[in-house]
């Protein structure tokens, strides 16, 4: 039933993130399927280009990419069943990009708890359910 998971995650707050990456474990094992785990930059603001390095978005993307190897490490998912991608771009974008891209059977995220301002402005994972084209489960933290 679930072939292909999409787990987007926040490396500033992988705490958050354990909940939905054992959820993702545990429907991996039982439908054979692999998962994927994602972190989306931000794109450097053209404000601030001129003060950060020339090479700043590659040395990012290279930390991102060993944060994710690790938490890929300590999952406890089977090497051959997980991997990992460094997208850069809007939150909520290109995590349905990637849904999208890997042709998820769903996504597990986690988010906070709703605050007054997620109402008016809305939140990364709102967007992810109102839009996906696949299933998607919020674990709470």
């Amino acid at each position: 039933m679930f072939n292909s998971i999409l787990v987007p995650l926040d490396l500033a707050d992988t705490d958050l993130a354990k909940p939905a990456i054992a959820t993702a474990a545990t429907l991996s094992q039982t439908w054979s399927g692999s998962v994927r785990l994602l972190n989306v930059m931000p794109m450097t603001p053209v404000m601030l280009a001129e003060y950060v390095p020339a090479d700043f978005d590659v040395q990012q993307r290279q930390t991102s990419e060993e944060a994710l190897a690790i938490v890929a490490r300590e999952s406890g998912i089977d090497a051959h069943r997980i991997s990992s991608i460094v997208r850069q771009g809007g939150i909520y974008h290109e995590i349905l990009e990637e849904a999208a891209a890997i042709k998820a059977d769903l996504i597990v995220m986690t988010s906070h708890r709703p605050a007054m301002k997620t109402y008016f402005l809305g939140s990364n994972a709102g967007h992810v359910v109102r839009y996906a084209k696949c299933s998607v489960l919020v674990v709470r933290h």
